[in-house]
């Protein structure tokens, strides 16, 4: 049997990198403040699997706890775990992935808004989906942290990205409207994906917006939503930001 997409193992070391480490994918600076680790959700008996990293996210120290559903649902945002519990039930009797933006709480009380992004675990011989594995993406304190490092990835980065600004942009665009976080959060998420593959930030941000316009169109209900907020938006804009 062989995982389609499958993130690095369950158990292995943290992901989280340090700023002065740089990589060919980007030629800038590393992130010292993205916490990521990765997870497997096998749908036959509900079993779990956390990277240590994803342990000390909730404030576990690594091989002290066995994850299972009840204890990562007693984790999460109190507004946030319906949310939760109906995206797993969705997962186990669709056989789709489980991913979300939501927020959790550590063993110490702490609050951690996250991103789960995830692929299906798929057999490689019959085809059937067993389960569920990707990331966990701790954005927690990334808006504060922007103002220490930003200049530090520009004056790095941007000689490199100026041309393909435009593609980035839009990336980021994507980024922020499906998982609802920040213009930063956003280009973290992205610079990641793009120092864990090793492939440059512009053609990892031109291949999803190519890739992007192949995704089945939104529901008619969203779209109907979208139609009413371009129609009406005009109408909620102070006179005074017009000026």
């Amino acid at each position: 049997m062989k995982d389609v997409q499958q993130p690095k193992q369950a158990g292995a070391a943290t992901f989280t990198r340090t700023r002065k480490q740089p990589t060919k994918g980007t030629g800038g600076p590393a992130i010292s403040y993205l916490n990521v680790g990765s997870f497997k959700f096998w749908f036959d008996g509900e079993r779990w699997e956390w990277s240590d990293e994803v342990a000390r996210m909730h404030g576990y120290e690594p091989g002290t706890v066995a994850p299972t559903t009840k204890l990562m649902l007693s984790h999460k945002h109190p507004d946030d775990r319906e949310h939760v519990r109906d995206l797993l039930h969705h997962a186990l009797h669709s056989g789709e992935s489980f991913s979300s933006r939501h927020r959790f709480v550590d063993t110490s009380g702490a609050v951690h808004d996250a991103i789960v992004v995830a692929d299906r675990i798929v057999d490689d011989e019959s085809g059937a989906v067993r389960g569920t594995a990707g990331y966990y993406i701790d954005l927690s304190g990334i808006d504060e942290a922007r103002h220490e490092s930003r200049q530090e990835v520009l004056d790095e980065a941007l000689p490199d990205l100026f041309e393909n600004r435009a593609a980035i942009e839009q990336a980021k665009g994507v980024m922020m409207a499906i998982y609802r976080v920040s213009a930063d959060q956003a280009f973290r998420v992205l610079q990641w994906r793009s120092q864990e593959t090793n492939i440059k930030l512009r053609t990892l941000a031109r291949q999803l917006i190519q890739e992007v316009s192949d995704l089945p169109p939104m529901s008619a209900v969203v779209q109907s939503q979208v139609d009413h907020l371009l129609l009406t938006i005009h109408e909620r804009i102070p006179a005074e930001a017009d000026r």
